[in-house]
């Protein structure tokens, strides 16, 4: 691909790769792969995904994508249309493995959230880290991907009070360990 063609790609909006990309441009949708596959990425990593699985299953979830390209309208950000494949396919991925898909659904609504070392900056990659899985995935889900609590719900094969309360009790913890110390002290007072 000549310079001015990459220059001429970079400079269209999403919607308008999209469309190229729908009338066959492959082109095209390599720009929008370039603009937001390390999103993509990003977001499977935080959903509990090693490099490399984030990385196939970041390539599957375009695949998905370019072979769909003709149902996305530009109604809503490519990026989070992406997002949203590359979700699901994780889901499915999880959903396959037995192993986790019980430990998910056995996960102890008791569980008690560890204490933030005040002495460190945590970052939200570390933070979610942090979570149980089934918070982790439910968080991911509805923050990172965009799904609606009954999508992830969905996806998850749970019921969807237990999608809520995975999802209140990973958002409780991650403010508590994201809040400066002085903050998270406090809450903890007040809810005491």
């Amino acid at each position: 691909m000549s310079r001015a063609e990459r220059h001429r790609l970079s400079s269209l909006h999403d919607v308008e790769l999209a469309s190229l990309a729908a009338s066959g441009d492959r082109q095209a949708f390599g720009e929008l792969v370039r603009r937001h596959g390390s999103a993509v990425r990003a977001l499977l990593r935080r959903m509990g995904m090693s490099a490399a699985e984030a990385d196939d299953l970041a390539q599957d979830a375009f695949i998905a994508a370019f072979e769909s390209i003709a149902e996305f309208r530009g109604e809503g950000a490519f990026g989070g249309w992406v997002k949203k494949i590359a979700a699901r396919a994780c889901m499915r991925r999880v959903q396959k493995d037995k192993q986790l898909r019980a430990r998910l659904e056995a996960v102890d609504l008791q569980e008690a959230a560890e204490p933030a070392d005040p002495g460190r900056r945590m970052d939200l990659d570390e933070a979610l880290k942090g979570l149980g899985e089934a918070e982790r995935l439910c968080v991911s889900l509805c923050y990172g991907a965009g799904l609606s609590h009954v999508e992830a719900a969905e996806a998850l094969n749970l019921p969807l009070g237990t999608v809520k309360s995975h999802v209140k009790r990973g958002l409780d913890k991650l403010k508590a360990r994201l809040a400066p110390e002085g903050e998270a002290m406090e809450g903890r007072r007040g809810n005491g």
